[in-house]
């Protein structure tokens, strides 16, 4: 197995260009300005609308997908949501889901289901009287049109997709004018988009769900204080075990993970080393966040402590582990061959805290694999492609090279905290000052491509 890993990045929809395609993009829509209540609510409203939606929770809607619908499925997908303000001005957290459900069935119990996610996002803090009254978010995920066109995959179930959005109206309910005893807290729509032709079912794809998250108001996902949440009570590590039905020539992880916890202190506002193994092998490492949420501030209509004013980028790199209105990164994990049998996959964030026992990492994963051929790209657009880079540290010189331009490099602490930036043109930076132990470079080139390297001071 290689222990080679993409970062890739799920884009906002904004500004972000469609493939160029000799034929014009084809358009589905799944769910259409469908309203969202009070996650806390037990009273499912809407549930008697004849309108095709299964209504599971306020906050958990499914549509069955038709034999059209799912005949539709081209080699590349795009998937939009736009997501309309109502009644909660608070940041929360949405998701998209795939369920396989049993053929015929009329309904199904989301909680004992096999389901993966496909996509997460966080709303901003919205005043539906304020505009922009929307946001978008957009996830190019070529390789899951192989799931919708996987041909065992659909002899043996029927495919729900799930629209999932937790929301309370409460502080609205007080705060925004027009909010007044309503429980309707957002709405949302969904289309996909393929500018290539329909493609024939396969039965070279092999597909495994490992973990899906577990919505915020039952909690227990990956923590250091649950039994559910860790292998080990006081360390924040957890090992899901999966099984793969064939060889592959060519596999991949998805995985999809966010950081909460808004206390004091919380997870949330803290970035943490976080280390996968496969097999008890490391295949990735990441920093969550990291970028400027200045560009998300259009959609903070509703007044809030973390855009109470302008931030420069170096306070965005010290503290976004993610920002209001943006999509959570979508991750993946390229394997290379990998065989037949039982396996493993570790996530553990050594230095994550939970102070006061607040606060989780949701974690979605799933494995997509070829018997013969390759896996799409998934999401990458070339310019993404992490730059070939060598960094090293002789003494108290720290050098860089990349087979592209470097604008900044960044150093981190071991423990991810920020240090300061460098000017990437430099080539070389004297750590003179700078105690010794173990530094993360993190290089970001012209072309907005980037790639974290480890180095040893003596």
């Amino acid at each position: 197995m290689k222990g080679i890993y993409t970062l890739l990045i799920a884009g906002m929809a904004a500004g972000l260009a469609m493939p160029a395609a000799a034929q014009e993009a084809r358009t589905m829509r799944m769910y259409d300005e469908v309203v969202f209540y009070d996650g806390y609510n037990d009273n499912v409203m809407d549930a008697d609308l004849n309108d095709g939606i299964l209504r599971h929770r306020n906050n958990l809607y499914a549509v069955r997908m038709t034999d059209e619908q799912l005949n539709w499925f081209g080699d590349d997908l795009v998937m939009d949501i736009v997501i309309g303000a109502l009644c909660d001005n608070y940041d929360r957290i949405g998701n998209v889901n795939l369920a396989l459900v049993p053929k015929g069935a009329e309904t199904y119990d989301w909680q004992t289901t096999t389901r993966v996610e496909l996509a997460r996002f966080i709303t901003p803090f919205m005043n539906k009287n304020k505009q922009p009254d929307e946001v978008p978010y957009r996830y190019e995920i070529d390789a899951a049109s192989l799931i919708f066109r996987d041909k065992a995959l659909r002899d043996k179930y029927d495919f729900w997709l799930e629209f999932e959005l937790f929301g309370i109206p409460y502080a609205a309910n007080t705060q925004i004018a027009g909010c007044a005893d309503r429980n309707d807290v957002f709405d949302g729509t969904l289309t996909f988009t393929s500018v290539s032709d329909p493609q024939p079912l396969t039965d070279k794809h092999v597909f495994v769900p490992i973990v899906i998250k577990r919505p915020e108001y039952m909690g227990h996902n990956l923590n250091n204080y649950s039994e559910q949440g860790t292998d080990e009570i006081g360390r924040c590590i957890k090992t899901w075990s999966f099984e793969v039905p064939e060889d592959c020539a060519d596999a991949r992880i998805t995985l999809i993970t966010s950081n909460h916890g808004a206390n004091a202190g919380g997870e949330e506002y803290v970035r943490r080393w976080h280390y996968v193994r496969v097999d008890g092998t490391e295949v990735l490492s990441y920093l969550p966040g990291g970028k400027s949420c200045e560009p998300y501030r259009v959609y903070n209509t509703q007044g809030n402590g973390i855009y109470s004013t302008s931030r420069d980028d170096s306070f965005w790199k010290r503290h976004s582990n993610w920002c209001p209105g943006d999509a959570i990164p979508i991750r993946e994990i390229n394997l290379g061959a990998l065989s037949k049998g039982k396996h493993t996959m570790t996530i553990e964030v050594p230095k994550a805290e939970f102070v006061d026992q607040q606060g989780d990492f949701p974690v979605s994963a799933y494995l997509q694999g070829m018997t013969e051929g390759q896996l799409p790209a998934g999401l990458y657009t070339p310019e993404m492609l992490e730059p070939e880079t060598k960094v090293t540290m002789q003494g108290d010189m720290l050098t860089w090279q990349a087979d592209r331009a470097v604008a900044e490099v960044y150093l981190y602490d071991a423990e991810g905290r920020y240090l300061g930036a460098i000017d990437g043109n430099q080539g070389s930076f004297n750590m003179q000052g700078y105690a010794p132990g173990v530094y993360m470079i993190a290089l970001r080139c012209t072309d907005g491509s980037s790639a974290i390297r480890k180095v040893l001071k003596n």
